[in-house]
């Protein structure tokens, strides 16, 4: 039975949820659409429901902090940064009922806690403290004030071999026009006495690999953090026979992902002074060059490694036809003759291992490996046909991580 009064936002392409049970309190519910999935530690009740195939987060908290979060997620989804997309939100529930934000899940991505259960991640801690770092640094730029970074509010997707950060929480943020170093400060100390406590419960519950000291970790992610900003936003000045570092510098940028909209010279004494407006400072610059060239959307890291594939790809194809090639049509052929052939190749059964660009990703690795082995140049065919044979069916499914199933109710095969 539904509450007599309630209101549902909700953005279009999405269900309506008018069959969930508004009427009783989120921890209660019972209904088939239910789903468990494995997710970090949270100060509300949170519950996944999932409805053909795609499954939805479902968190009950206050109407006031419910829409200022609800706000908060749509606006900095409207800057393309690394968030969970918010499809909803419930208010007006009746009694003591608080509203309920609804936001998608993000497929293909690891909780912190999956993280360290065996997944098969190399250097675990590189990874997840250098995509955490990245992203912080990434809200930063837009003026964000996280508030509470932690692991736990945070969900990791694979990125060629590597690891990309998420914002899954917004409940104590803050947009402003731009952030003092006091307010970065104190993010960065909040985010290291999180991850301290974090990894402490992690060592407590399932053990932490081998030399990964959750001091040392927590005090890393600071050092990261502010070697990134600095690279990203320091002021430099060279001579003016120096103009050169103008290129390396934005060459640097453009290897760590982020591509500079405009630059601020300043004449000075001897030479010129260096300015980078963290306001010009996007995020992405491989994905989204990727994304011109095909239309393929993928995490950072695995655009560049498609992209350097791309760029040898045209190089073989400019010997065997003699002649240049545009890179728009070099780029729609390497879609067309190699990418799509390529995942297309894995069979339905394992299409929830891994999303398709690290599958390519992963195939390019094991041809690398094949290659080296053989001390020949293996083929992308007979690299695909051993990696989906060997490799591929070991790998846990990773599009949704479900937890145990609920008691009388068969979990979908997503």
């Amino acid at each position: 039975m539904q509450p007599e009064t309630f209101r549902i936002v909700a953005r279009t392409g999405h269900p309506d949820f008018l069959d969930l049970p508004w009427d009783i309190p989120l921890e209660e519910w019972t209904t088939e659409r239910l789903v468990r999935v494995i997710r970090g530690i949270s100060r509300h009740v949170v519950r996944f429901v999932e409805y053909d195939g795609v499954l939805y987060a479902l968190k009950e908290l206050p109407e006031r902090p419910a829409r200022r979060e609800w706000t908060l997620l749509r606006r900095l989804e409207d800057q393309s940064l690394p968030v969970v997309e918010p499809v909803g939100i419930v208010t007006g529930r009746g009694g003591d009922l608080d509203s309920v934000l609804i936001t998608q899940h993000l497929e293909y991505s690891l909780p912190y806690r999956v993280l360290f259960s065996g997944q098969g991640i190399p250097d675990l801690r590189t990874h997840l403290l250098n995509a955490l770092a990245e992203l912080l640094a990434r809200l930063h730029l837009r003026g964000f004030f996280w508030g509470d970074c932690s692991l736990s509010n945070a969900l990791f997707r694979r990125d060629a071999g590597a690891l990309t950060a998420y914002l899954v929480d917004a409940e104590t943020g803050e947009l402003h026009g731009a952030l003092s170093d006091g307010q970065r400060g104190y993010d960065l100390d909040i985010a290291q006495t999180n991850i301290l406590g974090e990894l402490l419960d992690v060592e407590a519950e399932v053990g932490l690999p081998p030399g990964l000291d959750p001091d040392e970790t927590g005090e890393e992610i600071v050092r990261r953090y502010e070697a990134l900003w600095s690279e990203v936003t320091h002021a430099e000045t060279f001579r003016g026979d120096e103009r050169y570092k103008l290129d390396e510098r934005l060459r640097r940028l453009n290897e760590l992902g982020f591509d500079v909209e405009e630059i601020q010279l300043d004449a000075v004494p001897g030479g010129y002074r260096l300015r980078l407006d963290p306001h010009v400072v996007e995020p992405g610059h491989h994905r989204h060059r990727l994304l011109r060239l095909t239309g393929l959307d993928a995490q950072e890291r695995q655009a560049r490694r498609m992209l350097n594939d791309i760029a040898r790809f045209r190089e073989a194809l400019e010997r065997e036809l003699k002649r240049t090639v545009s890179e728009s049509v070099v780029a729609s052929r390497w879609r067309e003759e190699i990418f799509e052939p390529t995942v297309n190749a894995v069979p339905e059964s394992l299409y929830g291992r891994l999303p398709a660009a690290e599958v390519f990703h992963q195939v390019l690795e094991h041809r690398w490996f094949l290659s080296e082995r053989a001390g020949k140049d293996i083929g992308i065919d007979e690299a695909l046909a051993s990696y989906v044979g060997s490799e591929l069916p070991r790998l846990p499914p990773e599009r949704v991580v479900l937890a145990e199933p609920l008691p009388g109710k068969l979990t979908p095969d997503l």
